[in-house]
């Protein structure tokens, strides 16, 4: 085999002697989308193992491969889109005559996506690189420490996993564009009792790299302390308040809130629609002076970031708010050639099995100027939201419901006693407007993110500095 051979073996995984070649790829791409005003032919191929480690003992251990591709016409604003499991050039062409019922072209064809040779993770594949049986010793070894760690420890669930993706899009002008997209994950939960009372602590990390990092003894046991922390700060956790009051955001994953009841909003196919809050409004000022929001799919081995999205377009970092003006949306190539808008690399789809949408990537808001600590001395009486957990966001409104999975009351600019069944309720465009402070300490989620749209589940990033906001309504248990 030839280095040119090996450099391109991945694609043996979807071109097969027989069933279909390049360039009837090609072919039968050009020969389907004639008369399409853009549209793609999308294949992958793709692994994936877990691995449940429970109550002591290994639950389950699952692998599972498939392959197959998606093909979609598009034509004004309508899409046609088949896919099938089989990759070969008899099922493309059977999928191709869905597109018939697609009207003529309405406009001119879009330029297809900028050829890139970037690559912002490894191409190789993590679930083959570890034996299972080091995979199965790594959730031992998590679970046994874990329950030396503390004697209230009662119950450790470790998750393990990863999954590696060959991915091709081919155009109707001949563009190609391939990538291979690693993903690993680690889940560390962790349950105490004391009196009678039993509460839970949860730790993740990952990204688009190998198990090696999941794998160093020190970013374990560092996921072991993180969950055991929070388990033992809700087991002294009194009952929250309820009413508006301050609140301070803590850096990191909170930045979820800033992703669901704001960040969908700024999706180009709610724009387009006229159905976000944020519709017509670029270069209008929507949030406090010093809020800076960003999309950024280029960031090397993160969880939420691609090489190129699924329709082929490279990735970019992409200021949907800059110092509270509206700059721009996210966009992918159908909703971006109807505002007459560039894509900006967030066409996504979970698989073949699905067509293409605007989604966030790594969505965060920029450091400001303030410390963390001079944040928290401003409040008199307030919450310090450190973690969240599940939440309902209602992506027209931006309005939303958030549980904190570890919170505190703040009293004269200290952190006091840790709170339990704190709920955080409000609108995205009104929070935006209430933001006081935002401190220097920008950091990024450890990795675990996952965003669903349309029926579809993707990785996404999230990030936040320490905010402080002025007015937040908190649902709370104390007065009951």
């Amino acid at each position: 085999m030839t280095i040119a051979d090996i450099a391109d073996a991945p694609r043996h995984f979807l071109y097969r002697p027989g069933l279909l070649t390049p360039d009837d790829a090609k072919r039968l791409t050009s020969q389907t989308l004639h008369g399409c005003d853009d549209g793609e032919l999308y294949l992958q191929y793709s692994v994936s193992e877990s691995f449940s480690f429970d109550d002591g003992r290994l639950k389950n251990a699952s692998y599972d491969n498939q392959a197959g591709f998606g093909l979609r016409g598009l034509s004004g604003e309508a899409t046609a889109f088949a896919h099938a499991s089989e990759i070969s050039a008899d099922a493309i062409r059977r999928a191709g005559e869905t597109l018939q019922l697609l009207d003529p072209q309405k406009g001119n064809h879009p330029s297809s996506p900028l050829h890139t040779n970037r690559h912002l993770y490894t191409e190789a594949n993590p679930l083959t690189l570890k034996p299972f049986a080091e995979k199965v010793a790594l959730c031992q070894k998590i679970d046994a420490a874990a329950r030396a760690r503390d004697p209230h420890v009662c119950q450790v669930s470790v998750g393990l996993s990863a999954s590696w993706s060959v991915i091709e899009i081919v155009r109707p002008d001949g563009f190609v564009a391939q990538d291979i997209r690693p993903l690993v994950r680690l889940n560390i939960s962790v349950v105490v009792e004391k009196n009678g009372r039993r509460e839970s602590g949860f730790h993740g990390f990952g990204g688009r790299y190998l198990y090696d990092p999941l794998f160093e003894e020190s970013a374990w046991q560092k996921g072991i302390d993180m969950a055991l922390a929070s388990a033992l700060v809700n087991l002294e956790a009194i009952p929250a308040p309820a009413g508006e009051m301050p609140v301070v955001l803590g850096p990191g994953w909170p930045g979820v809130l800033l992703h669901e009841a704001v960040g969908h909003g700024l999706e180009g196919d709610f724009n387009r629609k006229g159905s976000s809050v944020f519709s017509g409004r670029i270069g209008e000022k929507v949030a406090s002076e010093g809020v800076t929001v960003i999309d950024d799919g280029s960031i090397p081995n993160r969880r939420g970031s691609l090489s190129i999205d699924d329709e082929g377009t490279p990735t970019s970092r992409t200021v949907l708010i800059e110092n509270g003006i509206l700059k721009s949306y996210m966009q992918d190539r159908l909703n971006a050639r109807l505002m007459g808008m560039k894509p900006t690399g967030n066409g996504r789809r979970e698989s073949y099995v699905h067509a293409p949408i605007p989604r966030m990537t790594n969505t965060f808001m920029a450091a400001g100027q303030d410390d963390p600590a001079e944040i928290m001395s401003r409040v008199k009486k307030g919450i310090f939201a450190k973690n969240f957990g599940g939440g309902q966001v209602d992506i027209t409104s931006g309005k939303f419901v958030f549980s904190c999975t570890e919170a505190y009351m703040i009293e004269n600019g200290r952190i006091a006693a840790p709170i339990k069944g704190a709920t955080l309720i409000g609108d995205g465009p009104t929070v935006l407007n209430k933001i006081a402070a935002i401190g220097n300490d920008l950091a990024l989620d450890e990795g675990v993110g996952i965003c669903g749209k349309g029926g579809q589940s993707v990785p996404a990033g999230v990030g936040q500095p320490t905010l402080l906001v002025e007015g937040l309504t908190v649902g709370g248990t104390a007065n009951e």
